[in-house]
């Protein structure tokens, strides 16, 4: 039957069609051409920290395979809440990435933040991750994970406590995932930053800290703290001899990483231009050694894999926090 009507409808689809093609065409272009002016990398941590060291390092790397310059940005403040709520605004034009942390799925379950994390972004690439690590005074007790567990679980409630860098913050996750896991209560105690920490439980203040590798290691290669477990799913290549908490407690992920983000609606041509530039950095020797001073891996993903791995860390740091009562300060 070839009525009017019919006849319209496939007119209406053919159009569809053509503007459909049309679109995809003029994404592509659009990505042949990217970019087509500096891109901005804002990093919402101050200058020095992680973040910003591997931003810098990958702001380079891109400048000179994409032939524009790449501008890192610092906008530090409110637990990188202010930066990323700046990448949000930003044009959905590739011109503008946001470097983020593990940071970026716990802040949520304890702040209001003034963005929507899933709808608000769109994925890029993750870049790294690198893991925690339980320490204590070279006399305590517990020589590993194993050891924590079973002297957590005589213990008085109160008498076994974990030192961490600060209320809410990725370490502070870390050690009440560890509660849950091993059904124990290892009391926290809170400091300004990971040093202080650290410094309490080697002069035996404090029995464990829980802190990342990085800043950990010196003071374990000095003997003035003992590492009791790592909190990757397999063992450090920097303390091989170190057993992961995964090898006594199954599915433990005590890690931190990294990764870009962009602003939402992105064209997907231009955000696989830019997995595909990140990951040829990931792969060259350079960046491995740069991630191995951070005691950190390079991670070479999907765009939808590491979407995946943010949604999940959202919905897994928003249980434990409400769990464990976790609470910004």
């Amino acid at each position: 039957m070839n009525t009017p009507f019919h006849r319209l409808r496939s007119c209406a689809l053919a159009l569809f069609c053509v503007c459909v093609a049309g679109t995809a065409a003029a994404q592509a272009q659009d990505a042949s051409r990217f970019p087509t002016k500096p891109i901005r990398l804002i990093v919402p941590f101050p200058p020095g920290g992680s973040n910003d060291i591997l931003g810098r390092f990958i702001a380079q790397k891109l400048t000179e395979r994409m032939g524009q310059q790449t501008i890192v940005d610092n906008r530090a403040g409110a637990d990188g809440m202010i930066g990323t709520e700046l990448a949000s605004r930003a044009p959905a034009d590739g011109h503008t990435l946001l470097m983020i942390s593990i940071s970026f799925t716990m802040n949520p379950a304890i702040h209001k933040v003034r963005y929507d994390p899933i709808k608000s972004f769109t994925p890029v690439a993750q870049i790294a991750s690198g893991p925690n690590v339980i320490s204590s005074h070279p006399n305590f007790p517990a020589q590993n994970v194993k050891d924590l567990i079973a002297l957590a679980r005589k213990s008085k409630p109160g008498d076994l406590r974990y030192a961490t860098s600060g209320i809410g913050g990725v370490n502070h996750f870390h050690g009440e995932l560890f509660n849950q896991m091993a059904k124990v209560k290892l009391t926290h105690i809170p400091y300004k930053g990971g040093g202080p920490s650290m410094i309490d439980v080697m002069t035996g203040q404090v029995e464990t800290v829980f802190g990342t590798l990085i800043q950990g290691l010196p003071h374990i290669r000095s003997g003035r703290l003992k590492p009791l477990g790592v909190g990757s799913a397999k063992r450090s290549p920097l303390l091989p001899q170190v057993q992961s908490i995964a090898e006594t407690l199954p599915g433990y992920d005590g890690t931190i990483w990294w990764g870009l983000l962009a602003p939402a609606n992105v064209p997907a041509p231009i955000i696989a231009k830019l997995n595909g530039e990140i990951n040829a950095i990931l792969r060259d020797p350079e960046m491995a050694k740069r991630l191995t001073a951070e005691a950190a891996e390079p991670a070479v993903t999907t765009p939808e894999a590491f979407g995946k791995l943010i949604a999940d860390n959202i919905t897994k740091w928003g249980r434990i926090a409400k769990e464990a009562n976790i609470r910004a300060e």
